[in-house]
């Protein structure tokens, strides 16, 4: 079925409140819709088919391409005539810069999601990779949503993780009660704080990092339109450690304390954070906050201006400082000399100290101003050593509800003598 239009398309599956057609509840709105009638036809007539309908709610590259083309995709299905209802949901980026190309891409993609359902079910990992075959580089899925009595076992963060680890998109998020979500359906003129870590564990100079940039962040935007969230960014660098290879029970298992705290995750392959905001403009974000420690961004201040000596170095300064976004610096204690390093008096490459000011003056570079500095002597790694070599005290040093976890669920290496 084809509703181009937004009269017809309303007359068939009811208006939208939102006003956007390209959206998840309007795709869930028509596999409603389409199995209804699929079910009232041939039900009594077909009792031993296995039947399935597709939907599709699509926005394609337009003339002057100031749309990039993007869409809503579902598989509403069954694996027996009596089993449960499946669903299998996604979002996709379209890469081609054409509209003719873009439809191509989609139909295929259509494709591929039908065979998925069918014949790799048994298999999450193959069934994300399937998805893109022959039209790989051409598309990017940022979200995959697969739920239904079939799947009741399948943890669905891992698809959220195949996604990423397939450089099937560079972000995907999910919420802490393991649902996939999208930018598009949350953050669109919303405010949005970011802060990256490993997690492994979570301590509380992280809890202190959270509270305190958060508060901040939420005191110095007051006033701007929207709401304002928090998530939790992973990067697949940080999950892969030593090796290449991801350790998807450590990846469930540091997804699972930040649930515990009550905190989405971004997950994404951003190997800076200018990747990461390029994917975020998508979604005209009224103010974006980055937290950074303050070694790491002494480590980024210094490699721009080694790297860009070129006649680049604004250039390279201007892709992470724009109009929206705010740096907030959490300080750090020098194990050496217990001297605390802040935004304000950390020591930068003397042929950019006065750009630095520049961005500490005009609050593009803020330092986190309410932090505990008694505990900034600790050190997840040092933590980490403890917990798996069973030396007493590191409860102290994460959250309660955390100290509980790792023990009752052995994780990080925690064996109870």
């Amino acid at each position: 079925m084809s509703a181009y239009d937004k009269t017809y398309s309303d007359a068939i599956y009811g208006q939208e409140e939102s006003g956007r057609y390209v959206s998840e509840s309007r795709l869930y709105k028509m596999l409603e819709h389409e199995w209804e009638l699929m079910e009232e036809r041939l039900k009594i007539s077909r009792p031993d088919a296995t039947f399935f309908v597709f939907a599709d709610t699509v926005q394609a590259i337009n003339y002057a391409r100031t749309i990039k083309g993007n869409g809503w995709m579902g598989v509403r299905f069954k694996l027996h005539p009596d089993g449960p209802i499946n669903d299998m949901v996604i979002h996709v980026k379209m890469l081609d810069t054409n509209n003719r190309l873009q439809q191509e891409a989609i139909g295929i993609l259509g494709v591929n999601m039908i065979y998925a359902c069918f014949y790799y079910n048994d298999d999450p990992e193959k069934m994300v990779l399937s998805l893109v075959d022959n039209i790989k580089d051409r598309v990017a899925i940022d979200l995959l949503r697969i739920n239904g009595g079939d799947f009741i076992s399948l943890d669905k963060r891992l698809l959220s993780l195949y996604l990423v680890k397939h450089k099937l998109t560079r972000v995907a998020m999910f919420d802490v009660n393991q649902n996939s979500i999208h930018a598009s359906e949350f953050l669109y003129r919303q405010s949005l704080m970011v802060i990256r870590g490993n997690f492994r564990p979570p301590t509380i100079v992280t809890l202190d990092v959270i509270n305190s940039s958060y508060q901040q962040f939420n005191e110095e935007i007051a006033g701007t339109k929207g709401k304002s969230f928090l998530m939790m960014e992973m990067t697949m660098d940080y999950l892969k450690g030593d090796g290449d290879e991801v350790d998807e029970k450590d990846f469930l298992d540091r997804a699972d304390m930040l649930s515990t705290l009550g905190h989405n995750v971004l997950l994404s392959d951003c190997i800076n954070h200018e990747m990461l905001i390029n994917y975020l403009s998508d979604y005209k974000i009224n103010n974006l906050g980055l937290v950074i420690g303050c070694r790491e961004l002494q480590i980024i201040i210094t490699d721009k201006y080694n790297n860009n000596q070129d006649g680049r170095l604004l250039v390279a300064f201007g892709e992470l400082f724009s109009q929206n976004i705010r740096i907030y610096v959490y300080p750090s204690e020098d194990k050496e000399t217990g001297k605390i390093m802040t935004a304000e008096n950390m020591v930068v490459p003397e042929g950019i100290k006065f750009l630095y000011k520049y961005l500490l003056d005009s609050r593009q570079i803020i330092p986190v101003k309410e932090y505990d500095e008694h505990n900034l002597h600790i050190y997840p790694a040092d933590v980490l050593y403890d917990i798996k070599n069973g030396i007493p005290g590191w409860e102290s040093k994460v959250p309660d509800t955390l100290a509980t976890l790792i023990k009752s669920r052995g994780l990080f290496g925690y064996n109870q003598k």
